[in-house]
């Protein structure tokens, strides 16, 4: 067995089901199995996945166990000569394995890997690659520097904005939502600790590799969508409190003995945790979500899943007035001026034999973020989105 995908669910269904389209469709050309671990979702994952998957291996929690536990009960399982943790709410190109194993192969001393991360409206995430927790790269960011210089080696350290978004590149800490190991990477670092229960797993488990004298490894050649907000609203107090928690934690856990450096960043977590919800306070409640106002929408898409698209959003806000024909020359330029001559806010791309993930991955980073894309797959009952990685994802679904 070549690879295992292992990925945590908890009531994102329909995200859920797009990403096992896409990664399914990813282990085409080798040998892999896919581990899904349920924590005790609530939205009828079981009754609604089980019968769609049945190649899927599925591991039903009674509890929460929280996102590091999870994946551990399904890496003492897994048999895969590589393992992958990988976030639900995200979809692959078809070559992504195929290139990643690839890249293992040529670096033996990688012991982790991450990839390129965009959002639903094609931006990248910084978040994708990282350094190591810093009080300087905290209060950098805090005072507004990072966005000022995001390329600097000293003002955006902690998203290393001084390596090219897209290309390879050693880094200290990967994303948890897209995080492939050899299995030596794993079993030399134990896995996740289940301390964490969420946030902070992926910047420890990073430390580790690098502790045990292996590199960690940024692709910027492979690029995957990640509908970031979907399972967590980003602006609330329970999320400021899970993710400044998950950091001071690391900060016990990792800097015992520097008591100077320990001081600082517990100064600078305390600091940024009051800023953050100080400014959550001040956050109007007016939002652009995708929920809130009609959309001229568009299917890219072919003839035969026009029908069913018009189904699935009669009982939404998006207005299914147009609809645009694939070919196998396709090109987005054709796209964006259909989107331009009709004022059209809104594309559903999909259902198609020539619009793959990775053309498509490829295609709406080409257009102006004033968009808002959806998308949908053969045969699924949902099409999903996100307009933004700082709000919740939006699934449209007559189930």
């Amino acid at each position: 067995m070549k690879l295992s995908i292992i990925i945590v669910n908890y009531n994102v269904k329909f995200f859920l089901e797009h990403c096992l389209l896409s990664v399914i469709k990813a282990c085409k050309n080798l040998t892999a199995e896919i581990i899904v671990v349920d924590n005790n979702s609530t939205d009828g994952s079981k009754e609604y996945l089980t019968p769609k998957f049945p190649s899927v291996k599925f591991i039903w929690n009674t509890i929460n166990v929280g996102f590091g536990k999870a994946n551990n009960s399904a890496v003492f399982i897994a048999q895969g000569e590589y393992i992958l943790f990988l976030n639900p709410d995200t979809i692959l190109p078809e070559n992504c394995f195929e290139k990643c194993i690839s890249f293992f192969e040529n670096n033996k001393d990688c012991g982790a890997l991450g990839v390129r991360m965009i959002d639903g409206s094609g931006s990248f995430l910084k978040e994708s690659k990282r350094s190591l927790p810093k009080a300087s790269a905290g209060l950098f960011q805090m005072i507004g520097l990072t966005n000022v210089f995001p390329n600097s080696s000293l003002f955006s350290k902690y998203y290393a904005g001084h390596l090219p978004e897209k290309e390879n590149n050693k880094v200290e800490v990967l994303s948890g939502a897209f995080m492939m190991l050899s299995k030596n990477a794993v079993e030399i670092s134990a896995g996740f600790d289940e301390a964490f229960f969420m946030y902070g797993e992926d910047i420890d488990l990073s430390y580790r590799i690098i502790e045990a004298g292996l590199q960690n490894y940024y692709l910027g050649e492979v690029t995957i969508i990640h509908f970031k907000g979907e399972s967590t609203q980003k602006k609330d107090d329970a999320y400021i409190n899970y993710f400044y928690g998950a950091m001071k934690l690391f900060v016990d856990k990792h800097y015992k003995k520097t008591k100077i450096k320990r001081t600082a960043l517990c100064m600078a977590i305390t600091a940024g945790k009051s800023i953050a919800k100080i400014k959550n306070s001040f956050t109007s409640n007016y939002s652009k979500s995708l929920y809130h106002s009609s959309h001229n929408t568009v299917f890219v898409g072919e003839e035969k899943h026009y029908e069913r698209i018009k189904n699935l959003l009669s009982t939404s806000k998006y207005l299914p007035q147009y609809f645009l024909d694939l070919h196998a020359d396709f090109k987005m330029e054709e796209v964006k001026r259909f989107l331009t001559e009709k004022k059209i806010n809104t594309a559903i791309f999909g259902g198609s034999e020539h619009l793959s993930n990775a053309a498509i991955i490829e295609k709406m980073q080409a257009v102006s973020e004033e968009y808002t894309f959806l998308f949908y797959q053969n045969n699924t009952e949902s099409i999903i989105g996100s307009q933004s990685k700082n709000e919740r994802g939006v699934f449209i679904s007559n189930k």
